[in-house]
């Protein structure tokens, strides 16, 4: 990568990072595009040459933030040195996931308020770029090793992602309706549900 292609890369970075930070202390509403091209030291016609807007710009930050607690939550079962069943890699991914967002409140809250299944099946579809994770590698993970084969994948990631992402928000800020670790066991067996009813075991 040459020089200029370097400093562009570094501009693109300055601008998320710089984004992330505001929105997740002003929020989304509160930050202006000048907001974010003064602190983060770029001019603002920059702006968008990368981006079309504050809210494109907030959609690539969905993408790339839930994209590495997937990913980092694989790297931990690659880690984990235990032979686990299909369904309890699911799981095993699933809690580390949340155990990562309850120890980051405001990574949580910025996910779970502005992930939506049209960002997620984007991000899934979309190449992977210099510097960033692919969803695409981690969705192929995620599926590569069921049982049988998995019927309709994206109905059950698409099930499992909105159950996750609807119940544990409340769960995790405000132990409502119950704390999140009286709450997990309800939701794993809701989710090997979910899986058996797409894979060998529950056809």
């Amino acid at each position: 990568m040459g020089k200029l292609d370097l400093n562009k890369k570094a501009k693109e970075e300055s601008l998320l990072s710089t984004a992330y930070k505001l929105f997740t202390t002003k929020g989304i509403s509160k930050t202006s595009v000048s907001d974010i091209t003064t602190d983060a030291g770029v001019a603002k016609g920059t702006f968008y040459l990368y981006f079309k807007d504050k809210y494109d710009l907030k959609d690539r930050l969905v993408a790339h933030q839930s994209s590495k607690i997937f990913r980092e939550a694989l790297d931990a079962l690659s880690d984990c040195g235990k032979e686990l069943s299909f369904n309890e890699k699911i799981i095993f991914i699933i809690d580390n996931i949340l155990s990562r967002l309850e120890n980051n409140r405001p990574q949580l809250i910025f996910i779970a308020k502005n992930l939506s299944w049209g960002i997620f099946k984007h991000a899934i579809n979309s190449p992977k770029t210099d510097g960033e994770l692919g969803f695409r590698t981690i969705y192929e993970d995620m599926i590569k090793d069921a049982p049988d084969g998995i019927e309709a994948p994206e109905i059950m990631l698409f099930t499992i992602v909105e159950l996750v992402n609807s119940t544990c928000y409340s769960s995790i800020l405000y132990s409502e309706p119950v704390s999140i670790d009286e709450f997990k066991p309800y939701l794993y067996k809701c989710i090997n549900d979910i899986i058996d009813r797409h894979t060998g075991a529950g056809r």
